[in-house]
């Protein structure tokens, strides 16, 4: 009592202290009460949510394995396009060209592989199947085989192609196909509508590659050079897409969200700066020509006998002082030579003859003549030419002749 009494003097405050101290701790031990009752409670109800939860997400399926991890969750994503990728798959072949070496006096390899591209089947009659591809795809082959859906190797035999449509025409045994492309039509196709290729980029490794797009433009027009002499000798008329076109895709298919065919995957634009630009030949384009090299094994078109170029391929102080054209000729062909008794030497025509119209249609270049000649005309047609001879206008008939 002296130590406490000498060193500490009596504290006014200490009976204020007891008064809320009593309250705090009681307070505390509430709190405590609360927490390790309601805090169970709590967690099973937020467990449960989350169950719910997951079990009520659309799209997912999950599998327990007995432990309290979630399994991989799996995503349906069947959607229209994997619909009419799975249905039309099949019938998009690879195409392999096979080329022999060797001559006369030697005895001739096993073929070598000198490009492959890509294939449709369309047709089958029962005993066999046709196919579509690109002409380019199967020039100069002596041997073709086809690379089916499900890696199966058949021969294939052309029965035809066509330069200026860039398109070939396959026949192989129909035993072992199952089902063929349905054709569409590309008439009424709109710029923006989706479209869909299937093909064998850069060869079989990556066949049946699927790349979708849109349709980008209609009726283009594309030059194409088939001698490499930098002169166009026609213009193809395609569909632009911008669904990856690569090479080995030539010859394969290019589909709308029916899954029917409605062009045929032929070309692209080949430049560092482009990308995104395809071109296909479309269908309707195609329907005829197939039929008939199915049919006949070529596209017979009219012909006059003439080699010719571009008017505008010469310069134009040539138009006055050699052929002599008068002012008001503003474009048309003329004539480089004319075959021995061929529609246009029995009409009349000359060397360096500048024609302007046929049947009072104007034409101002080479590629503007043919189209006029292959797209309008029949064999057997009489047309009427317009051209001039030394600088007088003349006319004269021709009847046109069947293509040599």
């Amino acid at each position: 009592m002296g130590y406490y009494d000498n060193h500490y003097p009596p504290n006014p405050h200490r009976k204020k202290q007891n008064r809320w101290l009593v309250p705090m701790l009681l307070g505390v031990v509430i709190g405590i009460l609360l927490v390790v009752v309601a805090l169970p409670a709590v967690l099973e109800s937020d467990l449960v949510t989350q169950q719910q939860t997951n079990s009520n997400t659309a799209g997912f399926t999950g599998q327990t394995n007995g432990s309290s991890n979630p399994s991989i969750m799996n995503l349906d994503v069947t959607t229209q396009v994997t619909n009419v990728v799975q249905e039309v798959a099949p019938t998009v072949v690879g195409v392999t060209n096979i080329q022999r070496q060797g001559d006369f006096w030697e005895q001739q390899n096993e073929g070598t592989e000198a490009g492959t591209g890509s294939g449709v089947i369309y047709k089958h009659d029962g005993e066999y199947a046709y196919m579509v591809s690109n002409y380019h795809v199967v020039e100069g082959a002596d041997e073709l085989e086809i690379v089916l859906y499900n890696d199966t190797h058949v021969e294939a035999e052309l029965l035809g192609g066509d330069l200026f449509s860039d398109l070939a025409v396959l026949r192989m045994d129909g035993e072992i196909i199952e089902q063929t492309i349905e054709m569409g039509s590309s008439a009424n196709l709109k710029v923006g509508e989706p479209a869909i290729a299937i093909g064998n980029p850069l060869g079989h490794m990556f066949a049946g590659s699927v790349t979708q797009g849109i349709i980008s433009g209609t009726q283009r027009t594309i030059p194409q050079d088939f001698d490499f002499d930098g002169r166009a000798d026609w213009q193809a008329e395609v569909i632009q897409t911008d669904a990856a076109i690569n090479p080995g895709n030539s010859g394969g298919a290019l589909i709308n969200m029916e899954g029917q065919l409605i062009g045929i995957n032929s070309m692209k634009v080949n430049q560092e700066a482009v990308e995104g630009i395809g071109f296909s030949i479309p269908i309707d384009v195609a329907r005829p020509i197939i039929e008939e090299l199915e049919t006949n094994g070529s596209v017979t078109r009219p012909y006059m006998g003439v080699e010719i170029y571009s008017l505008d391929e010469v310069p134009q102080s040539e138009w006055n002082e050699t052929l002599s054209l008068p002012n008001e000729v503003e474009g048309g062909v003329y004539i480089w030579s004319v075959e021995a008794l061929s529609p246009a030497d029995q009409a009349g025509l000359e060397r360096l003859d500048v024609i302007t119209h046929l049947d009072g249609e104007s034409v101002m270049n080479m590629i503007e003549l043919r189209k006029v000649l292959y797209q309008e005309k029949e064999i057997g047609d009489e047309v009427a030419i317009t051209y001039y001879r030394n600088g007088e206008k003349q006319e004269t008939t021709i009847t046109l002749d069947e293509q040599r």
